[in-house]
């Protein structure tokens, strides 16, 4: 659980981040038809602003990819390009053109919708609020194995969880394999540890059908797994799995880190530090200190299912905030679904609740403009939190 002693904390100010942000997607927006401006700007308070399920879905809502023109895809990017590292944003980009090698080898099972379904159009942009000087709003990139989920508070905290990537297919995709290391990480470290660390770090020989956590909006003391994946029923585990596998958050499971040596320490390191590149760079940095000061001690390693490719496994590992994700179980291993989570900050959950309670009590700076002073006398500047 959190410490409340801790000199970290969940709030990451990125000035730089957030205005490049703000204005690209002030830009992006007035480039929009009215159809577009329709389509993708939702209130704040939308409940399918929590909806981040990187599944095919009937009820997508944003612009798609198909609506935009060249200029508008390309401004697009860019500002997905500001929210993760480099060698992410290659990643995502390798994520979606996998929907054109995926096409052919579902050809018979989706039949006509094949071309309509596997495309590296059908992803979706989604605004929720009002992108605006000192305001709080959100942008959403959603489609087949990619979420990003960037929220903005009063335009001086941003929140970059929950973010998912996933991979399908793993094998036989030549040049595109970028999950390799978000997968291949897990299995080194699992391979490096003898048979009595081993027996610890696994918890279970059935691995989940997909993210223990699930898509809940907020991770909850307790979560067991769902028995499959929506619309893949072909792989299902039992009531006992599910116990077995549960999310625990006071007692992680699986092994702790402080059983390591420095070799495996080092290889957990970089397995951290791969997922928390889907993180701007200042969030990602402030992880990474808050992870460091805690020390081994406070990170838990937990594998499920097979340690072998080509079957079903998989692995999370729990810091004092964090909870990392990997599964690759449905089509016999070779479906990777991904993700890093805050227990406290998705969706800038602890954020949010602190502006909320903060403008009770002072007021809005947006709402003073608009406000005769007739009606609210001189007032103390005390909208700078």
């Amino acid at each position: 659980m959190t410490n409340p002693d801790s000199p970290f904390h969940h709030h990451h100010e990125d000035a730089q981040t957030i205005q490049k942000l703000l204005v690209g997607m002030i830009g992006l927006i007035d480039t929009f038809s009215a159809e577009q401006h329709a389509a993708t700007m939702f209130d704040f308070d939308d409940p399918r602003r929590l909806d981040w399920d990187i599944i095919p879905k009937p009820d997508r809502i944003g612009v798609s990819m198909h609506k935009l023109d060249r200029h508008q895809k390309v401004v697009l990017l860019d500002l997905i390009r500001l929210a993760v590292s480099p060698v992410v944003f290659t990643k995502i980009l390798a994520i979606m053109q996998l929907e054109h090698i995926l096409r052919p080898i579902e050809s018979e099972f989706l039949g006509v919708a094949a071309p309509l379904w596997r495309t590296s159009d059908s992803y979706f942009l989604t605004i929720f609020g009002r992108p605006g000087f000192e305001d709080t709003w959100s942008f959403r990139f959603l489609g087949h194995h990619v979420c990003l989920n960037i929220t903005i508070v009063n335009q001086r905290w941003i929140s970059a969880t929950p973010s998912a990537l996933g991979q399908q297919p793993v094998k036989g995709v030549g040049a595109l394999n970028p999950l390799a290391d978000d997968e291949g990480l897990g299995f080194r470290l699992m391979e490096s540890l003898d048979e009595g660390m081993s027996n610890v770090a696994i918890i279970h020989h059935v691995a989940p059908a997909d993210f223990v956590s699930r898509q809940v909006p907020r991770i909850g003391a307790l979560e067991y797994p769902d028995h499959y994946d929506l619309g893949m029923p072909l792989y299902q585990i039992t009531a006992e799995d599910r116990k077995a596998l549960a999310l625990v958050r006071v007692n992680p499971s699986g092994i702790c880190a402080d059983q390591l040596d420095n070799h495996q320490l080092a290889t957990l390191d970089e397995l951290i530090d791969t997922y928390l590149a889907r993180l701007p760079a200042i969030a990602s940095a402030t992880y990474r200190a808050q992870i460091d000061a805690d020390g081994p001690s406070q990170i838990h390693f937990a594998w499920a299912g097979e340690v072998a490719r080509g079957v079903p496994h998989y692995f999370r590992v729990q810091t004092r905030s964090l909870l990392l994700e990997m599964v690759n179980a449905v089509d016999r291993g070779n479906h990777i679904h991904s993700v890093i989570r805050d227990f406290e900050h998705d969706f800038a959950h602890d954020d949010l609740l602190a502006r909320k309670d903060h403008l009770s009590k002072h007021g809005a700076h947006l709402s003073s403009r608009t406000t005769s002073s007739e009606e609210t006398g001189l007032q103390t500047n005390d909208w700078v939190e």
